[in-house]
Formats: structure tokens, C-alpha cells, sequence
């Protein structure tokens, strides 16, 4: 029997992990490539950023209710709704930029957020059922899965470009592939039990109003220090390859390559972070995330050449890699209130990841999208300095 649970386990773990992998890869096969959608639909940054909101307002209509569609249908289902979602917006996305179609492409990306929405609440509540069932951490693991998929699209996309290959026709593959994946994988997955959902407040845990979390200091000093890394995070995501391409005159499949190093320079640092977290405490490593955050933001945006663009790029990701899952372990400090602290610190950090960037945009139309990136200098400095919120509760466990 033993052996059985264990098999079904680490099946679930794999699964789990391949999803991760291909959200990841979806994610950056749109990003990377943005600079093709600006050129392709004449768009200004801030236009574009108006874009990238459609995006950001389908996913955080979705997060509210993801834990809820999980807790009907399960995560497996509800990974197979958000994928066959975020497919069919793939489409979409490619034949509005066939078309020039501007209303018709922001259409697309609105359901593209709400099937992301789906579909990432969903792969977190499962990867947390399979780290309960094993019995050790290895949330930061599937995290990296995440940034590795990342990093494979985005040199897809590079190559792609390169190429001379449209992002329309890259999408439709795309949307092949995700539906062809999010169909079989989630079959391996955990048999379906009751869990603790992240994004609703209380599911699954001892009851703790959400109301009483948003009201605690630490969970909002908390919160304060997730907005500043997943702004981090979501500004790099988003505009590095753009950043690349207006302030250096880099190419756009140069440009793309910068966003592999962000990303590549995250995935590494999420596959190894967890040690140093053990070794040197919680508290010093997401001073260190911050501190090396803001020199690779810095370095990047004053660099004259590509090298030191891309040194920069590299110490911004390895600075945003682990300040997200800390923030979210050190809500989740006291067991008693965790699901409705997270789900206060999530949601913070999930309206800075995805609102952030497009008003990034906009600023960068009065001063170019370079120094508009320096703005988030400031929360990334306020999360360093309050960084001592995510010290573990000595009471806890």
C-alpha cells in the first residue's frame, strides 16, 4: 500500500511540475515578443500597456473565484478549463494580429488572463497537496518550473524572431501545445480531497476572518514587501525586452535574449535559494533579494551596452526570485490564520504583478519605458527596509 501512495505521489509531483513548466512557457511566449505586438498593431507604450491591463483585469477577475471553481471541480478540471481557455485565447490573439485588429486582440487578452487566473490558482493548490503528501518543501522547485518554462519560451521566441517567424503563427502552436498538455497531465494528479485554498479566505484551515487579516500589521508590512517583488517580477516580465529594444536599439530578438536571462538567472536562483533560506534565515536572504534587485534594476536601465544590460538583467531576476514564495511562507507563519493571511498577501502582491506593469507603461510615454522602470526603485526599497515583517514567528512552529 506504501509503495502505491508513493508512486501516486511522485506521479502527481511530475505532473505537477510539467504544468508549472508549460504555464511558464505560455506566459513568455507572449512576453518576450511583445515588441512584435507594438510594431505589429502601431502601438505606443502606453497603448501597450493598456493591452497588458486587459490581461491583468480577466486575471484578478478570476483569482477571487479560482478557489471556489477548485473546490467543485478540483484542480486537475480546473486546470484543464483554464488551459483549454487560455488556448483558445492564444487563437484569438493570433488571428486579431493577422487582422491589425486592436479591440480584437485586447478581447483575446482579457480571457488569456482569466484562463492564466484559472489555471495558476489551480496548479498552486495542487503543488501544495503534493509538498503536504511528501512531507518537505518543494514549492520553490515547481516555482522554478515555472521560470524554467519561462526561459525556454522566451528563447523560442528569440529564435522565432530571428527566424522571421510571426507571433501569430508561434501562438497557434502554442495553443496546440497547451491543449494537448493540460488535457493529459492533470490525470496523474492527487485524487481529489478537500485542501486549503490560498485565495479564499479561510477554506480549508481553522476559521480566521479575511476581514481580521487585512487588519494585522504584520500581514500588511508583509504584503508591502510582496508588492515590491512581484512589481519586481512583473516589470521585468513584461518590459525588459521592450526596455531592450527602445533604450539600446537592440534588436528584438536581442531583446528576447535579455528576457532569457532574467528569466534564466530567476529559475537558478528558485532551484538553489532554498538553502541559502536555510543557512542564513529568512530575513537576510530577502534583504539580499531586494538589495540585488535594485543594483541589477539600476544597471540595466543606465547600461550603455548590451553585456552590462544583461549583468543587470541577471541581478534583477536572481533579486526577484525568492521574495514571492518567503512573503508567502511568512504569512503563513500561524497555522491557525494562514489561508486568510495569504490570501490578504496574494492578492497584494498578485495586483502589483499584473496592474503594475501597464501603468509602467503609460509613465514610459512621457519619459520612455527605461526611466519609467527606475519608479519601481522605490517599493523595491521600501520592501528592503521592512523586510524584518517576515521574520518567522518564534512561536510557531
Amino acid at each position: 500500500m506504501t509503495i502505491t501512495v508513493d508512486t501516486h505521489v511522485r506521479a502527481a509531483s511530475v505532473a505537477t511540475f510539467l504544468v508549472f513548466g508549460l504555464n511558464g512557457l505560455v506566459f513568455a511566449s507572449w512576453a518576450a515578443r511583445i515588441p512584435a505586438v507594438t510594431q505589429t498593431l502601431g502601438l505606443s507604450s502606453g497603448q501597450m500597456g493598456t493591452l497588458l491591463l486587459c490581461i491583468a483585469v480577466g486575471s484578478l477577475l478570476a483569482l477571487p473565484s479560482a478557489g471556489a471553481v477548485v473546490g467543485r471541480i478540483g484542480a486537475a478540471n480546473t486546470i484543464r478549463t483554464g488551459g483549454l481557455l487560455a488556448a483558445t485565447a492564444c487563437a484569438g490573439i493570433a488571428l486579431s494580429l493577422m487582422a491589425g485588429s486592436v479591440p480584437a486582440t485586447a478581447a483575446a487578452l482579457f480571457f488569456f488572463g482569466i484562463g492564466i487566473g484559472l489555471w495558476d490558482v489551480a496548479q498552486n493548490i495542487e503543488g501544495a497537496g503534493v509538498e503536504h503528501r511528501l512531507g518537505r518543501t518543494i514549492m520553490p522547485q515547481f516555482h522554478a518550473a515555472f521560470s524554467g518554462g519561462a526561459f525556454v519560451g522566451a528563447l523560442i521566441g528569440a529564435g522565432l524572431s530571428t527566424l522571421g517567424v510571426g507571433l501569430p503563427e508561434h501562438l497557434l502552436v502554442v495553443a496546440v501545445v497547451v491543449v494537448a498538455l493540460t488535457l493529459t497531465a492533470p490525470r496523474w494528479f492527487l485524487p481529489r480531497v478537500p485542501v486549503a485554498v490560498p485565495d479564499a479566505a479561510g477554506a480549508g484551515q481553522p476559521r480566521a476572518k479575511g476581514s481580521s487579516a487585512w487588519r494585522d500589521g504584520r500581514t500588511l508590512l508583509i504584503g508591502v514587501v510582496v508588492l515590491g517583488a512581484t512589481l519586481t517580477e512583473g516589470a521585468g516580465n513584461d518590459w525588459i525586452a521592450k526596455a531592450a529594444v527602445d533604450g539600446l536599439g537592440a534588436t528584438e530578438s536581442a531583446g528576447a535574449l535579455l528576457f532569457a536571462l532574467f528569466v534564466a538567472a530567476m529559475t537558478l536562483m528558485r532551484f538553489l535559494g532554498g538553502r541559502a533560506i536555510d543557512r542564513f534565515g529568512r530575513v537576510a536572504v530577502l534583504r539580499a533579494s531586494m538589495a540585488a534587485a535594485a543594483v541589477g534594476l539600476v544597471l540595466f536601465v543606465l547600461a550603455g551596452n548590451l553585456v552590462l544590460a544583461g549583468v543587470g538583467a541577471a541581478l534583477w531576476g536572481m533579486g526577484a526570485a525568492l521574495a514571492f514564495p518567503m512573503g508567502m511562507s511568512a504569512a503563513a507563519d500561524d497555522p491557525r490564520h494562514a489561508a486568510a493571511r495569504v490570501s490578504v498577501v496574494s492578492t497584494i502582491g498578485y495586483v502589483a504583478f499584473l496592474a503594475g506593469p501597464p501603468l509602467l507603461g503609460y509613465l514610459g510615454d512621457h519619459v520612455g519605458i527605461n526611466l519609467a522602470l527606475l519608479a519601481i526603485g522605490a517599493p523595491i526599497l521600501l520592501a528592503l527596509w521592512l523586510a524584518g515583517a517576515a521574520k518567522p514567528l518564534r512561536a510557531v512552529r
